[in-house]
């Protein structure tokens, strides 16, 4: 936050959290703020960047830090104090207006019910991940209550329709909190439905966290769960990306997992990191120099071979049994040749290009299969963060930065400048605060600074 003095109802908030007096009914009766900071697009800037190439797409330029008003508190909701969030690719995406801006979404929400028109603003709050403090808590919320420490996954769904009950993902009205919805976690304060809160891992500190929600329900619903690819011990598993936001979460649950990760990275720095977290079988793509595009129309197979061959190299004679897919465009074609006959390519994301190609000789005439993927339902969600809880998995966390300089924070994310998550202080001060186990803390504390990848 810096030097910024807030505003009165704010102070009091930070204040009561810094002095850890959360416990007591004094902080439900704490005054809610009538507008606090948040980190916006806008809807009139929507086409600023046009003409500009994708790639010379800046979100420094996009994104803005304004006051605006706190929301209603709807039934089944909560209004969390923000202590810390974090960047997602999404935040990306909605910041350079890709694949289509935001306020497609929010317009659609908002023509769902009353409550849900409250979204419709000519300016979006993004941010899907936050560590925090319950502040308040709607009509019918009995789980939560004001001064309880919070991470929020970012699943937002209605649950109106029986299509959800199995598996909530598949609910017809299933967003992505603060990109598919607003008042998101780059904010001081973020409204969020009470089914999204899970307990804050009490070893860590605020900003470490918040970097982990989205990405790591990501990962082990792409990876672990029987929704995607069910992962067993043995298995060789390809990770593109491997560490960077998802990629490292995917590294260590296959490790955790009996697994045998191949973690595919881009410098010595990101191997480097994947060695911490215990991987031993790398690839630096670009020291190797593969290129599986010869131009923008054409793909290499030759190049899809080499790798393959480097793959079996280093796992002494196996094709991988599951791929990590998130890159999309760039890797799609190398990623279905490589996986093992009867393999599965398991995919999200998509940060390279949403068009795919692959010659479907290699899928279907070697039996293998497809499988898409999107962030988790509450209960891997769930799962997940008691894996963070308990220190089996580590957040991977290289950088923060306070709220006013989240243009930064998310162009680097955009040129991948980063390792692991970069995270944001929104109403934290100083890095560092926020731990309350500290005997489990120094058990872990040296894997924790291993994986931070500074």
């Amino acid at each position: 936050m810096g030097t910024r003095v807030h505003s009165h109802p704010v102070k009091d908030i930070l204040d009561a959290i810094l002095a850890g007096d959360t416990s007591g009914k004094d902080f439900a009766n704490l005054a809610v703020p009538p507008t606090y900071r948040g980190v916006t697009v806008h809807k009139d800037e929507v086409a600023m960047f046009d003409g500009v190439e994708s790639a010379d797409k800046d979100p420094r330029r996009s994104l803005h830090v304004d006051e605006v008003e706190t929301p209603e508190l709807g039934p089944g909701e909560a209004l969390v104090a923000v202590m810390a969030s974090a960047i997602n690719y999404n935040t990306v995406w909605t910041s350079i207006f890709e694949p289509i801006p935001t306020f497609g979404f929010l317009e659609r929400y908002g023509r769902l019910s009353p409550l849900s028109k409250r979204h419709d603003l000519p300016y979006h709050v993004l941010g899907s991940d936050l560590s925090g403090v319950v502040l308040r808590t709607g009509p019918g919320v009995h789980a939560w209550k004001p001064g309880d420490e919070v991470v929020a996954h970012c699943l937002s769904v209605e649950l109106e329709s029986p299509n959800g009950h199995n598996d909530t993902m598949l609910d017809p009205e299933q967003r992505i909190w603060g990109f598919e919805t607003n008042f998101g976690g780059l904010a001081e304060l973020a409204l969020v439905k009470a089914n999204q809160l899970m307990p804050k891992p009490d070893h860590l500190t605020w900003e470490e966290a918040a970097c982990p929600g989205l990405v790591n329900s990501t990962a082990y619903r792409q990876l672990v769960s029987r929704n995607g690819a069910d992962m067993k011990q043995g298995d060789v598993v390809l990770i593109w990306g491997a560490s960077g936001g998802l990629g490292s979460y995917a590294t260590q649950f296959a490790l955790n997992g009996g697994a045998i990760p191949v973690c595919v990275v881009s410098s010595e720095d990101k191997a480097e990191l994947c060695r911490a977290m215990g991987a031993e079988l790398i690839i630096d793509r670009r020291a190797e120099g593969y290129r599986f595009w010869r131009d923008e129309q054409t793909q290499d197979p030759k190049e899809w071979r080499r790798f393959g061959a480097r793959i079996r190299e280093l796992t002494g004679g196996d094709d991988p049994d599951i791929v990590f897919e998130h890159p999309g465009r760039e890797t799609f074609g190398a990623s279905v040749f490589v996986a093992r006959r009867g393999g599965t390519i398991v995919t999200c994301a998509s940060t390279s290009g949403f068009q795919h190609e692959y010659d479907n000789r290699h899928l279907w005439m070697n039996l293998k299969r497809i499988l898409g993927s999107h962030f988790a339902n509450y209960r891997e969600a769930w799962e997940a963060n008691r894996l963070i809880a308990k220190a089996r998995i580590h957040p991977t966390l290289s950088k923060t930065y306070p709220l006013d300089e989240t243009g930064q924070a998310a162009y680097e994310v955009r040129r991948n400048l980063h390792q692991g998550k970069v995270g944001v202080r929104c109403l934290a001060p100083d890095e560092g605060l926020g731990v309350r186990n500290h005997l489990l803390r120094d058990t872990h504390v040296d894997a924790i600074n291993r994986f931070r990848g500074t």
